[in-house]
C-alpha cells in the first residue's frame, strides 16, 4: 500500500504553485513536510525526473524510503554514493555499483525512468565511470534463445564471479542446463534452466537451500562493476605505466582487464571528464537542492577529505605530494549554483524563509502530543472536527490492527484502508493504512494529517536496505529425510541426520 493519492491534494498549496515558473525558485518546506511536497512538486510539474539533492546519505535514505510510501517503489530510486573512502583499496558493495548502474540505464528511456531520484551530494559529485552511463544490462526471459558460454563469458566480463553456488550478489555458477546467477541489483538469485538453447523456465531461488521459490517473467542482470575494463580503459591504463610508474601493479592488472578487489579506486586516472549524474538527466529533468547550504559545508569537506588522503598517500605511493592527484568528486560550484546540469537551473528548498516574502509550505510534524495518549486524541479529534484528512500510517498489518483498536477505545472511528489500494477520501475523516514512515505531518492548506507510527511511539525507523525473505524453516524440515545433502545458511554444506529435542535450561 502507498499514500499515493495524498500529494495530489497539495495542488493548491502556494508555495508549490510559485516554484513552477520559476527555474531558480526557493521554497522553504519543513522538515517533516518534504516527502509529500516533493511528491506533489512532481505531481503538479511535467519535470521527470526531479533529481532531489540531500546534504547527506542518512537523510537521502530516509527521503527515499517515505517517497516510496507517496508515489510508489517504481517511482522512486536512490542513487547511493560509494562506501568506501577516495584511494582506498577497498571495492565499493556490489549492490551499491548495480543500483548506480540501474538509475543511469532508467535514465535512458522514458517509459523506465523514475519520477524521482534522491542523491545526497556525495554521490551527486561523484563523477561517473567510463562508459557506466551507457551500460545496458543482460535482459533474461522465459522462451529467449540464449548461448550458454556466451551468457557465462558476459557476466565474468561484467565482474560476476565463478563459483560452485552462488551466495552473495555478483556470483554466477553453472551445472548443466541450470545457470544460476545473483544480480548485483537483486534480493535473491535467479534460475535459469534451459532446453538446448531455449530459456526453459525462469526462477528465483533460497540462498539457503539452492530451491526454486517462484516464476519470474523476467529479469534484468547489471554488470557487478562500475569500472569495467573497457579498451579505452585498458589503452588508458597501459599509457599510465610509463606515466605513473608508481602504480605500474594496477596499471598493469587494469592493462590486461582484470577484475580485481579495489580497482573503482583508480577510476579518477582512468578518465579526463568530469561526468555527473546531472549531465546525463533528460531534457525534463530538474534538480532540487534540499538545504543547499550545508550541501555546500559537506561538498568543500568532501574535497577537503580527499585532498588529505592524497596527501598522505603520495609519501608512500613514492609520488611527488606537491602534484595534485586527480579527484574523484568534482567541484560543487557550478551544481549548487543551479548550473552543472542541461536541466535549467535548480529548485532550492529550505527549512526557512529567506525572508518575510519568500514562498513557505505551511505544515508542522507532530511535537509534544508524542506519548500523551489524551493530547494526541484531543488533538485528532479538533482535526476531524476541523474537517482533516487524517491518516494513521502503522508500519505493519499487527500495527495497523493495534493502532485502529486503540484509537476505537479513545472514541475515534478509524478505519483500516484496504492492503491493496492506496486510501482516497470521499469525505474528511479517519483512516489507518499500512505505510512505514519516518515521520508524519499536518498541511493546513490541504487539510492533511499524516501521523507516522514513531510519532505514537517515540520510536524512529532506521534507513535499512530490504533483506530477502528467509524460507519458513517447518516446511523445509518436512521435506526432509535422513542422508539428505542440505547447505546450511553458515556451516555450509552438510548431511541431515535427522531432529532431535533437547531440554535447555
Amino acid at each position: 500500500m502507498n499514500l499515493a493519492s495524498l500529494p495530489p491534494l497539495l495542488r493548491s498549496e502556494p508555495a508549490l504553485t510559485q516554484a513552477l515558473g520559476k527555474p531558480n525558485a526557493v521554497i522553504a518546506v519543513p522538515e517533516a513536510a518534504r516527502p509529500i511536497s516533493l511528491a506533489a512538486l512532481q505531481h503538479l510539474s511535467s519535470r521527470r525526473p526531479l533529481v532531489v539533492v540531500c546534504p547527506t546519505g542518512t537523510a537521502a535514505g530516509q527521503l527515499y524510503d517515505d517517497l516510496q510510501q507517496f508515489m510508489g517503489a517504481d517511482e522512486v530510486a536512490l542513487f547511493p554514493a560509494w562506501e568506501t573512502l577516495p584511494f582506498e583499496r577497498v571495492s565499493p558493495s556490489v549492490e551499491t555499483m548495480g543500483r548506480r548502474l540501474e538509475v543511469l540505464w532508467r535514465l535512458r528511456d522514458v517509459e523506465r525512468c523514475p519520477a524521482i531520484i534522491v542523491a545526497s551530494v556525495r554521490s551527486l559529485l561523484q563523477r561517473l565511470g567510463p562508459g557506466a552511463a551507457d551500460v545496458e544490462p543482460v535482459r533474461l526471459a522465459p522462451g529467449m534463445t540464449i548461448d550458454a558460454d556466451e551468457l557465462l563469458s558476459s557476466l565474468v566480463a561484467n565482474g560476476y564471479r565463478r563459483e560452485e553456488l552462488v551466495e552473495h550478489r555478483g556470483e554466477v555458477a553453472r551445472r548443466g542446463a541450470i545457470i544460476d546467477v545473483f544480480p548485483s541489483t537483486a534480493d535473491a538469485p535467479i534460475r535459469i534452466d534451459l532446453w538446448g538453447d531455449e530459456v526453459d523456465r525462469l526462477t528465483s531461488i533460497s540462498v539457503s537451500d539452492q530451491r526454486s521459490t517462484g516464476d519470474l517473467a523476467e529479469a534484468f542482470v547489471f554488470p557487478a562493476r562500475e569500472l569495467l575494463p573497457s579498451a579505452a580503459v585498458r589503452e588508458r591504463a597501459t599509457t599510465l605505466i610509463g606515466d605513473e610508474p608508481w602504480g605500474r601493479e594496477q596499471w598493469e592488472r587494469l592493462s590486461e582487464g582484470a577484475h580485481f578487489d579495489g580497482m573503482e579506486s583508480w577510476l579518477p586516472w582512468l578518465t579526463d571528464e568530469d561526468l555527473l549524474l546531472t549531465d546525463v538527466l533528460p531534457a525534463t529533468g530538474k534538480v532540487v537542492l534540499i538545504e543547499p547550504r550545508r550541501m555546500r559545508d559537506r561538498a568543500k569537506d568532501l574535497l577537503d577529505e580527499e585532498d588529505d588522503l592524497a596527501r598522505a598517500l603520495a609519501s608512500t605511493w613514492g609520488r611527488d605530494p606537491d602534484v595534485a592527484f586527480p579527484r574523484l568528486h568534482a567541484e560543487p560550484d557550478k551544481l549548487l549554483a543551479g548550473q552543472g546540469s542541461g536541466t535549467a537551473g535548480a529548485w532550492l528548498m529550505t527549512v526557512t524563509p529567506e525572508n518575510p516574502d519568500s514562498p513557505m509550505v505551511q505544515a508542522s510534524g507532530w511535537g509534544p502530543v508524542v506519548g500523551d495518549g489524551e493530547g494526541l486524541t484531543n488533538r485528532l479529534k479538533e482535526l476531524l472536527a476541523d474537517k482533516y484528512n487524517v491518516v494513521v500510517a502503522a508500519d505493519g498489518e499487527g500495527s495497523a490492527q493495534r493502532l485502529a483498536q486503540l484509537l476505537r477505545e479513545r472514541g475515534l472511528d478509524f478505519t483500516i484502508a484496504p492492503a491493496d489500494e492506496p486510501p482516497t477520501f470521499s469525505r474528511p475523516g479517519g483512516v489507518v493504512v499500512v505505510a512505514a514512515l519516518h515521520r508524519g505531518v499536518t498541511v493546513p492548506s490541504a487539510k492533511i494529517a499524516i501521523v507516522a507510527e514513531g510519532d505514537l511511539t517515540g520510536r524512529r525507523r532506521t534507513h535499512r536496505q530490504p533483506r530477502a525473505r528467509k524460507r519458513q524453516s517447518v516446511g523445509f524440515f518436512e521435506d526432509l529425510r535422513p542422508g539428505n545433502y542440505v547447505v546450511h545458511q553458515q556451516h555450509g554444506v552438510g548431511q541431515y541426520e535427522g531432529m532431535v529435542k533437547r531440554t535447555i535450561g
